[in-house]
Protein backbone atom coordinates (compact mmCIF):
# COMPACT_ATOMS: atom_id res chain seq x y z
CA UNK A 1 0.00 0.00 0.00
CA UNK A 2 1.25 3.23 -0.87
CA UNK A 3 1.07 6.50 1.72
CA UNK A 4 0.39 9.17 -0.73
CA UNK A 5 1.25 12.01 2.43
CA UNK A 6 3.76 11.40 4.88
CA UNK A 7 1.99 11.73 8.14
CA UNK A 8 4.54 13.85 9.68
CA UNK A 9 3.41 16.32 6.47
CA UNK A 10 -0.06 15.68 7.02
CA UNK A 11 0.31 16.39 10.80
CA UNK A 12 1.87 19.23 10.22
CA UNK A 13 -1.00 20.71 7.46
CA UNK A 14 -3.31 20.18 10.09
CA UNK A 15 -1.56 21.84 12.69
CA UNK A 16 -1.28 25.33 10.89
CA UNK A 17 -4.24 25.23 9.65
CA UNK A 18 -7.39 26.55 11.54
CA UNK A 19 -8.93 25.02 14.79
CA UNK A 20 -11.14 22.34 15.00
CA UNK A 21 -13.97 22.17 17.99
CA UNK A 22 -13.30 19.76 20.25
CA UNK A 23 -16.49 17.85 18.91
CA UNK A 24 -14.92 17.17 16.15
CA UNK A 25 -11.89 15.07 18.31
CA UNK A 26 -14.66 13.55 20.51
CA UNK A 27 -16.40 12.04 17.36
CA UNK A 28 -12.71 10.67 16.46
CA UNK A 29 -11.92 8.98 19.74
CA UNK A 30 -15.29 7.19 19.66
CA UNK A 31 -15.32 6.46 16.09
CA UNK A 32 -11.60 4.85 16.48
CA UNK A 33 -12.65 2.88 19.77
CA UNK A 34 -16.06 1.63 18.99
CA UNK A 35 -16.33 1.54 14.99
CA UNK A 36 -15.04 -1.15 12.61
CA UNK A 37 -12.79 0.36 9.77
CA UNK A 38 -12.83 3.33 11.81
CA UNK A 39 -10.25 4.40 9.14
CA UNK A 40 -13.32 5.29 7.10
CA UNK A 41 -13.96 8.69 8.85
CA UNK A 42 -12.35 11.67 7.53
CA UNK A 43 -9.62 13.39 9.34
CA UNK A 44 -9.31 16.96 10.31
CA UNK A 45 -7.81 18.28 6.83
CA UNK A 46 -10.37 16.38 4.87
CA UNK A 47 -12.70 18.43 6.94
CA UNK A 48 -11.26 21.48 6.99
CA UNK A 49 -11.25 21.35 3.68
CA UNK A 50 -15.01 20.13 2.77
CA UNK A 51 -16.05 23.00 5.23
CA UNK A 52 -13.82 25.40 3.32
CA UNK A 53 -15.25 24.29 -0.34
CA UNK A 54 -18.90 24.90 0.72
CA UNK A 55 -18.09 28.11 1.96
CA UNK A 56 -16.40 28.90 -1.30
CA UNK A 57 -19.28 27.58 -3.02
CA UNK A 58 -21.90 29.23 -1.84
CA UNK A 59 -23.61 26.36 -1.60
CA UNK A 60 -27.12 26.32 0.43
CA UNK A 61 -28.44 22.77 -0.48
CA UNK A 62 -26.18 19.62 -0.11
CA UNK A 63 -26.39 15.76 0.05
CA UNK A 64 -23.79 13.78 1.34
CA UNK A 65 -23.72 9.99 0.03
CA UNK A 66 -22.28 7.43 2.38
CA UNK A 67 -22.12 9.46 6.24
CA UNK A 68 -20.11 6.97 8.44
CA UNK A 69 -20.25 8.35 12.05
CA UNK A 70 -21.13 11.82 10.85
CA UNK A 71 -17.43 13.65 10.88
CA UNK A 72 -17.76 14.75 7.22
CA UNK A 73 -21.62 15.94 7.63
CA UNK A 74 -20.07 17.73 10.72
CA UNK A 75 -18.03 19.56 8.75
CA UNK A 76 -19.90 20.25 5.73
CA UNK A 77 -23.13 21.26 7.48
CA UNK A 78 -20.88 23.93 9.63
CA UNK A 79 -19.93 25.21 6.17
CA UNK A 80 -23.37 26.11 5.42
CA UNK A 81 -24.82 29.75 6.12
CA UNK A 82 -27.95 29.67 8.55
CA UNK A 83 -30.85 28.23 6.90
CA UNK A 84 -28.36 25.82 4.48
CA UNK A 85 -29.32 22.34 4.52
CA UNK A 86 -27.69 18.92 4.43
CA UNK A 87 -29.15 15.59 3.54
CA UNK A 88 -26.63 12.41 4.12
CA UNK A 89 -27.91 9.15 2.63
CA UNK A 90 -26.43 5.75 4.30
CA UNK A 91 -27.28 2.50 5.15
CA UNK A 92 -25.93 1.74 8.36
CA UNK A 93 -28.38 2.51 11.12
CA UNK A 94 -25.40 1.75 13.59
CA UNK A 95 -22.94 4.31 12.58
CA UNK A 96 -25.44 6.88 12.07
CA UNK A 97 -27.40 6.72 15.19
CA UNK A 98 -23.34 7.73 16.30
CA UNK A 99 -23.46 10.47 13.71
CA UNK A 100 -26.77 11.71 15.22
CA UNK A 101 -26.02 11.90 18.82
CA UNK A 102 -22.86 13.90 17.91
CA UNK A 103 -24.99 16.18 15.17
CA UNK A 104 -27.06 16.63 18.05
CA UNK A 105 -24.30 18.29 20.29
CA UNK A 106 -23.46 20.63 17.01
CA UNK A 107 -24.73 24.34 17.31
CA UNK A 108 -24.93 24.07 13.53
CA UNK A 109 -26.42 20.16 14.07
CA UNK A 110 -30.26 21.18 12.93
CA UNK A 111 -28.87 21.93 9.22
CA UNK A 112 -28.48 18.04 8.77
CA UNK A 113 -30.92 15.81 8.06
CA UNK A 114 -30.76 12.17 7.17
CA UNK A 115 -32.43 9.22 4.99
CA UNK A 116 -31.49 5.78 5.88
CA UNK A 117 -31.57 3.44 3.50
CA UNK A 118 -29.89 2.20 0.19
CA UNK A 119 -28.61 5.20 -1.32
CA UNK A 120 -29.11 4.27 -5.16
CA UNK A 121 -33.04 4.08 -4.35
CA UNK A 122 -32.93 6.90 -2.12
CA UNK A 123 -31.05 9.27 -4.77
CA UNK A 124 -33.44 8.33 -7.49
CA UNK A 125 -36.66 9.83 -5.54
CA UNK A 126 -35.02 13.07 -4.20
CA UNK A 127 -35.97 16.46 -5.64
CA UNK A 128 -32.89 18.75 -7.02
CA UNK A 129 -31.56 20.96 -6.69
CA UNK A 130 -28.59 20.18 -4.64
CA UNK A 131 -25.46 23.05 -5.37
CA UNK A 132 -23.11 20.73 -2.93
CA UNK A 133 -22.21 17.30 -3.16
CA UNK A 134 -19.72 14.63 -1.34
CA UNK A 135 -19.71 10.98 -2.34
CA UNK A 136 -18.01 9.00 -0.20
CA UNK A 137 -19.37 5.37 -0.18
CA UNK A 138 -19.42 2.12 -2.36
CA UNK A 139 -16.57 2.24 -5.08
CA UNK A 140 -18.80 0.22 -7.10
CA UNK A 141 -21.68 2.86 -7.20
CA UNK A 142 -19.79 5.78 -7.79
CA UNK A 143 -20.77 6.18 -11.68
CA UNK A 144 -24.29 5.50 -10.82
CA UNK A 145 -24.33 8.61 -8.01
CA UNK A 146 -22.27 10.92 -10.02
CA UNK A 147 -25.15 10.03 -13.17
CA UNK A 148 -28.25 10.62 -10.66
CA UNK A 149 -26.73 13.77 -9.27
CA UNK A 150 -25.38 15.92 -12.49
CA UNK A 151 -28.57 16.56 -13.22
CA UNK A 152 -30.24 17.60 -9.83
CA UNK A 153 -27.24 20.20 -9.84
CA UNK A 154 -27.47 23.48 -11.55
CA UNK A 155 -24.44 24.77 -13.52
CA UNK A 156 -21.33 26.03 -11.49
CA UNK A 157 -22.78 23.24 -8.94
CA UNK A 158 -19.46 21.20 -6.68
CA UNK A 159 -19.40 17.50 -6.36
CA UNK A 160 -16.47 15.93 -4.04
CA UNK A 161 -15.49 12.41 -4.26
CA UNK A 162 -13.89 10.81 -1.49
CA UNK A 163 -10.60 8.30 -2.24
CA UNK A 164 -10.28 8.27 -5.70
CA UNK A 165 -6.53 7.38 -5.21
CA UNK A 166 -7.39 4.42 -3.52
CA UNK A 167 -4.00 4.28 -1.44
CA UNK A 168 -2.33 4.22 -4.68
CA UNK A 169 -3.91 1.07 -5.93
CA UNK A 170 -5.39 3.02 -9.04
CA UNK A 171 -1.91 2.85 -10.49
CA UNK A 172 -1.78 -1.13 -10.33
CA UNK A 173 -5.84 -1.93 -10.19
CA UNK A 174 -6.18 -5.48 -9.19
CA UNK A 175 -9.62 -5.90 -7.44
CA UNK A 176 -13.01 -5.05 -8.98
CA UNK A 177 -12.78 -2.32 -6.39
CA UNK A 178 -9.73 -0.85 -7.61
CA UNK A 179 -10.77 -1.24 -11.15
CA UNK A 180 -13.88 0.55 -10.32
CA UNK A 181 -12.13 3.67 -8.98
CA UNK A 182 -10.49 4.17 -12.07
CA UNK A 183 -13.25 3.30 -14.52
CA UNK A 184 -15.04 6.21 -12.48
CA UNK A 185 -11.84 8.68 -12.50
CA UNK A 186 -11.74 7.84 -16.07
CA UNK A 187 -15.49 8.35 -16.88
CA UNK A 188 -15.15 12.01 -15.33
CA UNK A 189 -12.36 12.83 -16.71
CA UNK A 190 -13.96 12.30 -20.16
CA UNK A 191 -17.22 14.12 -19.32
CA UNK A 192 -17.55 16.92 -21.64
CA UNK A 193 -20.42 18.27 -18.82
CA UNK A 194 -18.06 18.88 -16.06
CA UNK A 195 -14.56 20.02 -15.52
CA UNK A 196 -12.44 18.44 -12.34
CA UNK A 197 -9.18 18.40 -10.55
CA UNK A 198 -8.04 15.85 -8.04
CA UNK A 199 -6.27 16.67 -5.05
CA UNK A 200 -3.96 14.51 -3.34
CA UNK A 201 -5.45 15.39 -0.31
CA UNK A 202 -5.87 12.19 2.10
CA UNK A 203 -6.67 9.17 -0.16
CA UNK A 204 -7.37 11.49 -2.66
CA UNK A 205 -10.53 14.10 -2.97
CA UNK A 206 -11.47 14.98 -6.77
CA UNK A 207 -13.30 18.21 -7.22
CA UNK A 208 -15.87 18.24 -9.94
CA UNK A 209 -17.55 21.63 -11.28
CA UNK A 210 -20.98 21.05 -13.26
CA UNK A 211 -20.26 23.40 -16.37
Amino acid sequence: MLKIVPAEIEEYAVSVGSPVAGLYDALREETYAQAEMPQMQVGPLEGRTLKMLVQLSRAQRAIEIGTFTGYSALSIAEGLPEGGTLVCLDANAETTAMARRYWDKAPWGHKISLELGDAHETLRRLQGPFDFAFIDADKSGYVDYYEQLLPKMPPGALIVVDNVLWSGRVLNPESDTDRALVAFNEHVRDDPRTEQVLLTVRDGMLLVRKN
